[in-house]
């Protein structure tokens, strides 16, 4: 199954309520926002280097743990499924994982082998952590590996088709 292992970069830990991003110019992690909601991310948020979403910025992932790394730390996240979502009128992915390397996590390889209460979590936060920021956020459905590394190919692609 280690085809379905890709290298996370995290921007921002599990249970954090500040938005970090990588800035793409300077190669180093700054804090963009503090989430305006009185909510916490439900996992490790990151991105997929060398990849370029449908909206404009590198592929989304979060990487469900047992504990927060931190913004800057690559971890190894086996690839479950993703999250389609409209933000901001824009399509958007966000991948969901487990840490490749805790053995907490050997039996998930699926997202049917996560609790559905994380889904629903996950889902929920969301739908919820822009209301007060006033952007519209429509989420999706989850849908299965075998479609999310179809998103992470095209997603790849079309970064390479971007440096040309």
């Amino acid at each position: 199954m280690k085809d379905t292992v890709v290298e996370a970069l995290i921007e921002i830990p599990l249970g954090s309520r500040n938005k970090y991003e990588l800035d793409h110019e300077t190669g180093r992690i700054k804090l963009d926002r503090v989430l305006y909601a009185a909510m916490i991310y439900p996992a490790e948020y990151g991105i997929l280097e060398e990849t370029l979403a449908p909206d404009g910025d590198p592929l989304d992932i979060l990487v469900i743990c047992s504990d927060p790394t931190f913004p800057g730390c690559t971890v190894p996240a086996r690839v479950l499924g993703y999250l389609s979502m409209t933000d901001g009128g824009k399509t958007d992915y966000k991948l969901i994982s487990v840490v490749d390397c805790d053995p907490r996590y050997d039996g998930i390889h699926r997202l049917e082998d996560l609790s559905p209460f994380v889904l629903r979590e996950i889902s929920n936060f969301f739908s919820n952590y822009k209301v007060l920021q006033g952007v519209s956020v429509e989420v999706g459905s989850y849908h299965s590996r075998e479609e999310a590394l179809l998103i992470i190919e095209k997603c790849r692609q079309a970064y390479q088709a971007s440096l040309a």
